[in-house]
């Protein structure tokens, strides 16, 4: 059963766009509005972007960064936080962290497609090199 679970959780992991559309297909059957569907999906597969990030960088060079990630994340809160503070003068830290957390879902997919690439290119020219 053990196995079982990690086993979902690496697919998930491993290609967070199956998490994006499972979430998204449970919510848009539970709320019925598409707009809210899409912003719980995209909201919920930020954590498994991030992950995913952090095991592809394993994977391509070998070395665990998720202290960069970490870092970055907590970089990008401030920034957040002191541009909304700056604009309204006050803070609201529902909307900041929306905000926050979208942009980290729009950095980290990016991150993922560049690093899938970097790993496809790489696994071809090892496979080419061999011949």
């Amino acid at each position: 059963m053990d196995s079982f679970f990690s086993s979902i959780i690496a697919t998930f992991v491993t290609i967070p766009l199956l998490g994006y559309l499972l979430v998204f297909i449970v919510s848009k059957q539970i709320t019925k509005h598409h707009r809210r569907s899409v912003h719980i999906a995209l909201d919920s597969s930020t954590f498994l972007l991030i992950f995913s990030v952090h095991y592809l960088i394993i994977t391509i060079w070998e070395q665990n960064f998720f202290w960069i990630i970490i870092l970055s994340l907590l970089i990008i809160a401030i920034i957040f936080v002191l541009i909304h503070w700056r604009v309204k003068q006050e803070i609201n830290f529902q909307r900041v962290f929306r905000g926050y957390w979208r942009f980290n879902f729009l950095l980290f997919f990016m991150a993922y497609v560049t690093l899938t690439v970097i790993g496809l290119i790489q696994s071809v020219q090892s496979f080419v090199s061999m011949q």
